[in-house]
């Protein structure tokens, strides 16, 4: 009685996932550095000194030439006088925008098509596999410029460009674990009781897969930012005059050696942010993953 009870009083007294997640030194700083884009990018009307496409004739030396960080450009100025740091910020909101959109699709799209296949099986599953292996055997990047290329490049056609790209891991993963769901006890004795095909998926299955969603869902995101920032940095992604980090680069690189500072920050905000994020889903994956946790 004893032992049961003091088992009972560990359990009690074991911290929850969120809880331990909060206790990694660096899933805090990432959830800090990805908090404070957030806030840039909402408040960016008010944080920013000026309009992200405001020309300044200050914002020149008398050659013509951008200014350097300091004094009323904290960031220095781009090539056509306009402030960088509002620009970066401004761009905040492009990346996180796709970010999430083009994360989040491929995630349904992903899941969908892992979950028909891997509880169908027989020739749906295999069709909807094998179309999966082909469409990972493009390269992402390569596919992605071909799509949007083909496209009008805009905030919302890159989103969904990068989203038809990058569904393909996600469906490879939940079919995998799906399959393995679709042969437990439960499952079987659901399909005794007569439960139909979308009750069994979307009210036994699916509820067992979102710490795997969430923890890809928080991963996809980094990369949808590299990949995003790549596209406009090669000029098929989004286009000025939206200020987007990758083609902030893209604008401004004749001037690296003249004026280092119009790539290093839009360079250094890509990467903290896809460290922030890739930080945080690691430390999802380790404590929301069984097979994960205890490991580190």
């Amino acid at each position: 009685m004893s032992d049961a009870t003091a088992a009972a009083d560990t359990t009690l007294a074991e911290p929850g996932p969120w809880r331990r997640i909060l206790r990694r030194k660096l899933a805090v700083f990432g959830l800090i550095l990805i908090a404070l884009v957030v806030i840039g990018a909402v408040f960016a009307p008010w944080i920013a000194p000026y309009a992200p496409d405001e020309q300044h004739f200050e914002g020149l030396t008398l050659e013509g030439a951008p200014l350097g960080p300091g004094g009323e450009f904290p960031l220095g100025t781009d090539l056509l006088g306009r402030d960088l740091f509002s620009r970066i910020l401004y761009g905040a909101r492009t990346s996180l925008i796709i970010g999430v959109v083009a994360n989040g699709l491929a995630l349904i799209i992903g899941t969908l098509i892992g979950l028909t296949a891997g509880y169908m099986r027989g020739w749906l599953g295999t069709v909807l596999m094998r179309f999966t292996d082909l469409m990972m055997a493009f390269p992402a990047l390569l596919l992605a410029i071909c799509l949007a290329a083909i496209f009008q490049p805009s905030l919302w056609i890159v989103a969904l460009v990068i989203a038809l790209v990058n569904w393909v891991q996600t469906a490879r993963v939940i079919y995998t674990e799906t399959t393995s769901l679709s042969e437990r006890d439960f499952i079987a004795a659901e399909k005794t009781l007569g439960a139909g095909t979308g009750r069994i998926l979307f009210h036994h299955i699916l509820p067992h897969l979102v710490p795997t969603l969430i923890v890809w869902g928080t991963l996809g995101i980094s990369t949808t930012v590299l990949l995003e920032a790549t596209l406009s940095f090669l000029g098929v992604g989004v286009q000025p005059p939206t200020p987007s980090w990758g083609n902030i680069i893209f604008e401004n690189q004749t001037y690296f050696q003249a004026a280092p500072w119009l790539v290093f920050f839009p360079g250094l905000a890509i990467l903290l942010l896809a460290l922030a994020f890739n930080l945080v889903g690691d430390a999802l994956r380790d404590e929301l993953d069984p097979t994960q946790r205890g490991r580190n």
